[in-house]
């Protein structure tokens, strides 16, 4: 019942944090109230995937007389499609199962609730409690689909991502309010297996945080696949009592009503602090968050916060970073704080979105003097063989000393391309030295090389 470390929560922040901690020494345990992996493994990145990867081999079977290969029918089995989903997710969860054994680290299954004085209670499904010990605690609760008070979430008309990924049958049609990661997604997935999608965002531009060149392209790609995209426009409300929804949406040219199966809501996270004690011990919050430091210790002594309750982005990759970085500094070690300045975005609709550091408007407004460079991979042998020509790699140099700022891609297979420039960015590498660099041909990489080469005036391939 006593240990170095409790961790509360087994998303990719928590269970990560509590394998570092094992391979250091600490006798380690996890608190978890559903599945382990969180909502990462269980209801976001994993599953959302193989739902996408479903949705573009229909999209190769729709279009293999581009390559030649003649494919009579092809149909939608949906529910299949989401039973192997959540397959795949279930196999994610076995293997964080087994890394706790292989790790020796305890898993303690309830609902815990922070007390004083390094005091840990924990309610089982059963409503038995009982109580742990430790020197130190990280919380790593994540998030949920956050809701508006306009757009209420039934989980049947009105859903979030959770119903979205399960649903008993495929809608004829959905609303995507909200196009940030997950709502693209969604809207990409539906449109992609026939579905009818609008997709309503309150700003000016689709994937507002993007650079406004990505979010250009990205609105063209997915209007020519079929989806509608209203920007600048909001839900005021929905009507659920007939058989679909009636989405009163207010636009620029007025109110307008939409007609929907279902509406997804899709306009960010909200993170789970509540009922697991902060206010009975006194831990500080800021704006629906935990403060914490750059080692992420709250102002509460033995008491750590990681993931999305604390500052910065709300990413699995981020949390799994936050978490090493705080046990290495329980332990005795000198970590470096994260630099969230160099923390890659991805979107994985079709085409991909990438990103890292400064967009062109910010490197602007930040006071550099900027060398701009841009590929197309309409300009790429790979992706004309590949056959997926939309997008581009748009970097970002600053013209006096050659810094890497940032890079913006949008294509096929990008976020495997985007390592590179947090990389290169990490060991402050100048455009001169990606330049010089010999990339592979033919690669979609290459398309770095070459939007580099455009940013210094020695583009060959353009």
């Amino acid at each position: 019942m006593n240990y170095d470390l409790i961790v509360i929560g087994s998303g990719p922040g928590g269970y990560v944090a509590a394998i570092r901690a094992s391979q250091l020494g600490l006798k380690t345990a996890i608190v978890e109230r559903e599945s382990l992996g969180g909502i990462c493994l269980n209801w976001g990145c994993i599953p959302t995937k193989a739902l996408l990867k479903s949705a573009q081999v229909f999209e190769y079977l729709k279009h293999s007389s581009d390559y030649g290969i003649k494919v009579d029918g092809g149909e939608v089995d949906f529910d299949a499609v989401i039973k192997r989903s959540r397959g795949v997710a279930d196999g994610m969860s076995k293997g964080i199962q087994f890394l706790m054994k292989k790790n020796k680290i305890d898993v303690i299954m309830g609902s815990a609730m922070l007390k004083k004085g390094g005091k840990i209670e924990v309610k089982d499904k059963d409503g038995a409690v009982k109580e742990y010990t430790a020197s130190h605690t990280i919380l790593a609760t994540g998030a949920r689909s956050r809701e508006l008070p306009n757009l209420k979430q039934d989980g049947k008309k009105v859903i979030g991502y959770r119903q979205a990924m399960t649903l008993a049958q495929q809608p004829k049609s959905i609303i995507v309010v909200g196009s940030g990661a997950i709502g693209i997604e969604f809207a990409y997935f539906y449109n992609s297996i026939g579905t009818k999608v609008t997709v309503v965002e309150f700003m000016d531009r689709i994937v507002p945080v993007e650079d406004e060149e990505v979010s250009k392209q990205l609105e063209r790609s997915l209007k020519k696949s079929g989806i509608t995209i209203l920007t600048g426009s909001s839900v005021e409300s929905v009507d659920t009592s007939g058989q679909g929804c009636q989405a009163q949406v207010k636009t620029a040219k007025g109110m307008q009503t939409l007609e929907a199966d279902i509406v997804l809501s899709a306009v960010g996270i909200a993170p789970n602090i509540e009922n697991i004690g902060l206010e009975e011990t006194g831990v500080k919050t800021e704006k629906g968050r935990v403060v914490v430091d750059d080692f992420y210790k709250t102002n509460v002594e033995g008491v750590y916060a990681i993931g999305d309750i604390v500052k910065g982005q709300a990413l699995a990759h981020v949390a799994s970073a936050e978490g090493i970085i705080c046990v290495e500094k329980i332990a005795g070690h000198h970590p470096e704080p994260l630099n969230y300045g160099n923390i890659p975005g991805c979107t994985y609709c079709s085409p991909e979105i990438a990103s890292v550091g400064y967009t062109e408007k910010a490197a602007i407004e930040a006071g550099y003097e900027i060398k701009v460079g841009k590929f197309p991979f309409s300009a790429s042998g790979k992706a004309s063989a590949a056959g997926a020509k939309d997008g581009f790699v748009k970097v970002i140099y600053d013209a006096k000393y050659g810094e890497l700022l940032g890079a913006h891609m949008i294509g096929f297979n990008v976020t495997e391309m985007i390592a590179e420039i947090v990389v290169a960015r990490k060991l402050e590498t100048t455009g001169m030295e990606i330049l010089k660099a010999v990339h592979p041909h033919p690669t979609m990489s290459e398309a770095v090389m070459e939007a580099t080469a455009a940013a210094y005036g020695e583009v060959i391939h353009l």
